[in-house]
């Protein structure tokens, strides 16, 4: 069986999967029928053989034996590519396994197609390696990493210590106050810093301290069991904090740094456009979505938009899922790639006879382990439950889920672990916003929602009974932007909608929504035109005018802090209707024209403003010419200012002149003498 171009090795692992290879087969739309192995990684390993041989891309239905067929494949000489799909924890073992086919199916389906490479960061470790502690224990682990790391042996109020025999590893004491960086570039500072006295006799003493003392270091072991020193912890490359009451912990981390040496790679998780941030504009702060949800502190401000660093940034993709403009995104897989992924799925099972798919999203490392647990030991996930692994359950944001119902999800369910609960700020305000949709069109509420859970049978209970009629799927491409996606999907639940309706008001913060202007209090001065970061407020060049597009309004809030007459509001919502997508004129005027020569200059409600506002209150608009000139063109104004004397004039303006002007009088007198004394001018009659 070939799918995708992908020959297909399926197996039911010694029978323990219901398979039938033919109706796989038509379920896949293959061809040819499948063939079913019984022992593929064992006594049918020939069969693997000879598809390798094959030289045609391959596809096996088995992860548990992964590394016997890479090392086979090795063995063989062969670079071919070799894709591996989970069909047996996360379909065939269940108690529906036997009605599991259009899972199969859909698994199959998605696992066949291509993804994108994910970019990579490079990073830099020399070994230096701090081990932070209180006791003895920091220093027996500083000497386990000697001869393999750098490693000194900072001790923060350490009690009575016995001073080691030999000094292999140095020992300060000390308190850090402040940490950044990442490996390879990790800086601290450290109060009562003070190196160990090398007369230490019955307990290790130390220097006299000094505070505010900086050090740098490529990895840090924190043995403290205090709080950890950077913000989400485990995210942060190259910083171990296991618990120093467990052994085995302190073991696997000591292990683990002990290959951080060299040069190494980790993913590039986010790609970032600061064209289309809406953050700030002339230092008035507008979206702060990203800031606000980003546990690692990776994203800061940078004037009118936000830098993302790489080497803090630990992948959640929370910043992804609230980005309204797409700026922030993530690309472990992109967008697209995952959108197709999506697509995939859901069309594979429907059309292999699935129905109402709950799709359970999920991590690769703490959901797969939990999908596992479920199918060993209890009754495994339901038929019509789709396991879809992201690299962080995190990422999803609405444009991932709206797609799915669009798509034909019944119910959509993102397992998260307990420990994660503090990242779930951003994922909780776009389920929320999903929510609201579908239950506004008429799809009922509880379509959406988060499972924290660490135990396999409270996973089942999450997922029990839970099949509530699925959408009208549709079959829309994937491409375009994040509100691209985003509109195709609204526009089709939209169509399908049980109880279509124009407009359905959003919480706030979400990022769609109107802007309501207080028209008799605009002045037309186009500030929030400057400021919109979309182009959704827009000007007219040739007359006063404002004009808005709400569907290019992300809500950013920028007009709102921008506008000096303060009549902008924003109004979370989102607008099925065709005027969303037009450009309505929010206000115009006709131009006021100078009250000297007629030229049209501003608009009138901004001259009649600054009239009241300053005739006959203002020291130099006392006079009705000085007031007068407020309503003059810039031309007339200046004209006048020179014709009658008034508050800062100074007289009849000095004429510039020039060496050319004294030279061209002085010729001139030159000439007159010349004329007057020449003969016949009366000079030489006499009196």
């Amino acid at each position: 069986m070939e799918i995708n171009g992908k020959k297909v090795l399926i197996c039911d692992c010694e029978e323990t999967m219901a398979l039938d290879g033919r109706a796989l087969a038509r379920a896949c739309g293959a061809a040819d029928p499948a063939q079913v192995n019984h022992q593929l990684c064992r006594a049918q390993l020939d069969n693997f053989s000879a598809a390798v041989r094959s030289g045609k891309p391959l596809m096996v239905a088995c992860t548990q034996e992964t590394p016997l067929f890479d090392e086979m494949r090795q063995e063989m000489g062969s670079e071919q590519a070799i894709t591996y799909v989970n069909i047996r924890e996360r379909a065939g073992w269940s108690k529906d396994g036997a009605s599991a086919l259009p899972k199969i199916a859909a698994l199959l389906a998605e696992a066949a197609l291509d993804m994108p490479p994910t970019p990579m960061l490079t990073l830099n470790s020399g070994g230096a390696c701090l081990v932070y502690g209180h006791d003895e224990a920091a220093i027996e682990a500083a000497k386990q990493l000697v001869g393999h790391l750098d490693a000194s042996v900072l001790l923060s109020k350490p009690g009575d210590i016995a001073p080691p025999r030999v000094m292999d590893v140095p020992i300060y004491r000390g308190t850090i106050t402040a940490a950044k960086g990442h490996v390879g570039a990790f800086e601290i500072v450290v109060d009562g810093y003070a190196p160990a006295l090398p007369s230490s006799r019955l307990a290790l003493s130390f220097g006299i301290g000094r505070n505010g003392a900086a050090a740098n270091c490529d990895l840090i072991l924190d043995l403290t069991g205090s709080a950890p020193l950077f913000p989400s912890a485990d995210r942060r490359d190259g910083y171990f904090r296991p618990d120093p009451k467990n052994p085995a912990a302190v073991q696997k981390a000591l292990f683990d740094l002990v290959g951080m040496v060299g040069e190494f790679e980790k993913p590039r998780y986010v790609a970032f456009d600061a064209s289309l941030c809406a953050h700030s504009r002339s230092r008035k702060t507008g979206c702060t979505r990203c800031l606000d949800v980003c546990p690692a502190s990776a994203i800061t401000s940078n004037g009118d938009s936000v830098v993302i660093d790489p080497h803090l940034c630990g992948g959640c993709g929370a910043c992804h899922s609230v980005c309204p403009t797409g700026a922030a995104t993530y690309v472990v897989p992109p967008p697209q790639a995952l959108m197709t992924r999506l697509r995939t799925l859901l069309g594979a099972y429907a059309k292999a006879g699935g129905e109402t798919p709950v799709l359970l999203v999920h991590d690769p490392r703490h959901g797969e382990d939990l999908i596992a647990a479920l199918a060993r030991g209890g009754d495994g996930l339901p038929a019509h439950v789709l396991p879809f692994a992201l690299n962080e359950a995190t990422q999803a944001g609405f444009d991932f889920i709206a797609s799915a119902f669009a798509y034909g999800a019944a119910a959509v369910r993102i397992l998260v672990s307990p420990r994660k609960q503090a990242e779930l700020r951003g994922l909780a305000g776009q389920i929320g916003s999903a929510e609201t949709l579908m239950s506004g069109l008429g799809f009922g509420s509880g379509r959406c929602g988060i499972i924290l859970a660490d135990d396999p049978d409270a996973l089942a209970a999450a997922l029990k009974g839970l099949a509530p009629a699925a959408p009208k799927a549709g079959d829309h491409s994937p491409l375009g932007d994040k509100r691209s996606a985003i509109r195709a999907a609204l526009a089709h639940l939209h169509e399908v909608a049980p109880t279509p309706v124009d407009t359905i008001t959003l919480a706030p913060g979400a990022a769609f929504g109107n802007v309501k202007v207080d028209v008799p209090g605009c002045t037309l001065c186009l500030a929030c035109v400057g400021a919109c970061p979309t182009g959704a407020l827009m000007d007219n060049p040739e007359k006063p005018q404002l004009t808005f597009q709400e569907e290019a309004c992300v809500q950013c809030g920028l007009c709102q802090v921008t506008c000096p007459e303060k009549v902008i509001r924003l109004e979370p919502r989102f607008n099925f209707t065709p005027t969303a997508r037009q450009a309505v004129v929010v206000k115009e005027e006709q131009p006021f024209e100078c009250v000297r020569c007629g030229k049209p200059f501003g608009t009138r409600s901004a001259i009649e403003k600054i009239t009241k506002q300053l005739a006959n209150k203002h020291a130099m608009f006392q006079s009705e010419s000085a007031i007068k000139a407020i309503q003059m063109c810039d031309n007339c104004r200046v004209v006048a200012h020179f014709e009658e004397k008034r508050p800062m004039a100074h007289g009849t303006p000095r004429v510039m002149r020039t060496s050319e002007d004294y030279f061209r009088e002085r010729e001139e007198e030159a000439r007159k003498a010349a004329a007057h004394d020449k003969p016949g001018n009366g000079k030489d009659r006499g009196a």
